[in-house]
């Protein structure tokens, strides 16, 4: 037999939930249907795993491949070629969870209704370096609308535009450093890449010891550490657990069901389904388990759902897509040698429900509730901009002195700084008064806007002003070369570099009248609309920081220059 000259293997853990730590609770979770599909054979490795296991192995063949009566009557040249895939499932419980580990086809023998959905994302966030996220998968509730973002290179996850308190996060992947794992063994610096969504692909110890020590490694982050604070308010929005509710809710949703569709139940691929809806040629639908034959069609159709989940019993409706089945092929004969997979049909539909002024969504057969996660993601995004450690050095702001006086005295206080308030940049889009820029311009080139704020509104300005100049910088190239000439001008000998691009936007706020500025201080719609401003500015590559200026009372010399000019 060959053997790997790896001691890891990248493959994909499941966490399972409901299900006793016993050989007997793994044997009894697996559907017979699919063991025999398989052929299922079985091993009970715990002796050398050291903890109670279970491998099912099998195979199943297809004498002759789908494609080729195709190739056959398209050149008439006879081609009899088979299919034959493997399956390999181990299940294994350390300390008391079971995991289960999929080799070839052996993750499809793994049952949808044990599987901890959140558990890949949930290592993810706490162990994946936020700067570097190569796979971003998050779904929008209310309309269907799935975004798959891959950045093979790493990008920051504010970079990515998420809507945090607004869609769900269903995959994440990016580098994973720093734990104690097999991979890293030989050389603890190594960098190894993880996805996360339901399950947790990664590399894996191959011997035994190595094995479990890795699942232990996994289950101490879970259970011991905090998620990446650029990361947690992918935690914000969770599932709903109360009972009650969720019983609510479903009577709500049975009830929809038997009404003429207004768009408030939409399709949604279950998040471990892509892959196969894409290699998908043929979708059969039953839409009630005593059915006695399944639709087919070359998609899945929600308006059959639909129409058939209407005609059942009121109180019914629910159950029977949650009976129902979906089943993709790979073939548009639909033959059972073609079948690759088999799912509820409720996983196939998100709906919105509204208790009250409630906002609930069911995806993937689960529901969640999106306006509580709200004032939690913001104030989350809040907290993460306002900064204790500044990359800018402003001097205090004297209470007395106007915004325009502390602007002006930057530059003498800390040289290196230009001040540009007022000075704007003309365009043949901004003929009138023009774009301002900045306020200040550090030595580093980074863009300061500097507002003295007793309420929201100015800082909505203040905000509103960044975009504009941001943006303004970004696609005018009028507006660059003006700025450029500005700063040549000002700041002779260091002028802008060659294509001067932001890159860094600080907005420096002197909070009423010294007020400390926290995510608490600040004025709510101006949480709000800083978080906003900030998702627009990271999605166009500008990293945003807020920091407090600090007041001071008026120094005693100016005092008595002041008096003596009085």
């Amino acid at each position: 037999m060959a053997t790997s000259t790896s001691g890891t293997s990248k493959r994909t853990l499941y966490r399972l939930t409901g299900v006793a730590p016993t050989v007997d609770a793994m044997f009894g979770v697996l559907d017979p249907d699919r063991l025999d599909a398989v052929g299922a054979d079985l091993d009970f490795p715990g002796e050398r795993l050291g903890v109670p296991a279970l491998l099912v192995t099998g195979s199943f063949e297809q004498p002759v491949a789908n494609w080729c009566d195709e190739v056959h009557r398209t050149t008439g040249c006879e081609v009899s070629l088979p299919v034959n895939r493997s399956a390999g499932l181990l299940m294994l419980a350390v300390d008391g969870e079971v995991y289960a580990i999929g080799y070839d086809q052996g993750f499809r023998l793994v049952p949808d209704q044990v599987k901890d959905r959140r558990f890949g994302l949930s290592f993810v966030i706490r162990r994946v370096d936020p700067a570097q996220i190569r796979d971003l998968v998050s779904h929008t509730p209310g309309g269907g609308r799935t975004d798959i973002t891959l950045v093979p290179g790493g990008a920051p996850v504010w970079s990515l535009g998420v809507q945090e308190h607004a869609q769900i996060v269903r995959r994440l992947g990016g580098r994973l450093d720093g734990i104690e794992l097999t991979i890293a063994q030989n050389d603890r610096t190594k960098i190894s890449s993880v996805e996360g969504g339901t399950g947790l692909r990664m590399r894996l110890g191959i011997d035994a010891p190595d094995l479990v020590a890795d699942i232990r490694a996994i289950a101490r982050v879970l259970r011991d550490e905090t998620p990446a604070p650029e990361l947690e308010f992918v935690e914000h929005i969770v599932p709903v657990k109360d009972t009650d509710l969720v019983t609510r809710l479903e009577e709500r949703l049975d009830t929809m069901l038997g009404e003429v569709p207004d768009g408030r139940v939409a399709v949604a691929v279950p998040a471990d389904h892509w892959d196969d809806y894409g290699a998908a040629q043929a979708f059969a639908t039953k839409v009630h388990k005593h059915s006695t034959a399944a639709r087919l069609s070359d998609d899945f159709s929600l308006e059959y759902v639909l129409d058939r989940a209407r005609v059942q019993r009121p109180g019914t409706r629910l159950a029977a897509l949650r009976d129902g089945t979906v089943t993709l092929y790979a073939h548009t004969r639909a033959e059972k040698g073609d079948a690759i997979r088999t799912s509820s049909v409720l996983r196939w539909i998100e709906a919105q429900v509204t208790l009250g002024a409630r906002r609930f969504f069911l995806l993937d057969g689960q529901w969640y509730e999106i306006g509580e996660a709200y004032l939690a993601a913001i104030r989350s995004q809040v907290q993460r901009l306002i900064t204790d450690s500044p990359s800018v050095d402003l001097p205090a702001w004297v209470l007395g002195d106007r915004e325009r006086d502390y602007n002006d005295s930057v530059p003498d206080l800390r040289p290196g700084y230009v001040c540009f308030d007022r000075d704007n940049v003309r365009t043949a889009l901004h003929r009138g008064n023009g774009v301002e820029i900045c306020d200040l311009l550090s030595p580093d080139d980074v863009l300061v806007m500097v507002k003295r704020a007793k309420g929201s509104d100015a800082l909505s300005h203040l905000f509103g002003q960044a975009v504009v100049a941001v943006q303004t910088l970004l696609h005018s190239p009028e507006a660059g070369e003006g700025f450029a000439r500005k700063v040549a001008a000002a700041r002779p000998g260091r002028p802008l570099p060659e294509g001067f691009r932001p890159s860094r936007v600080v907005f420096a706020i002197l909070l009423k009248d010294g007020t400390d500025l926290t995510a608490d201080t600040l004025f709510p719609f101006s949480q709000v609309t800083l978080a906003q401003t900030a998702k627009i500015l990271e999605a166009w590559g500008v990293e945003v920081e807020v920091i407090g200026i600090q007041a001071t009372a008026v120094p005693p010399s100016r005092a008595v220059i002041r008096h003596l000019a009085a």
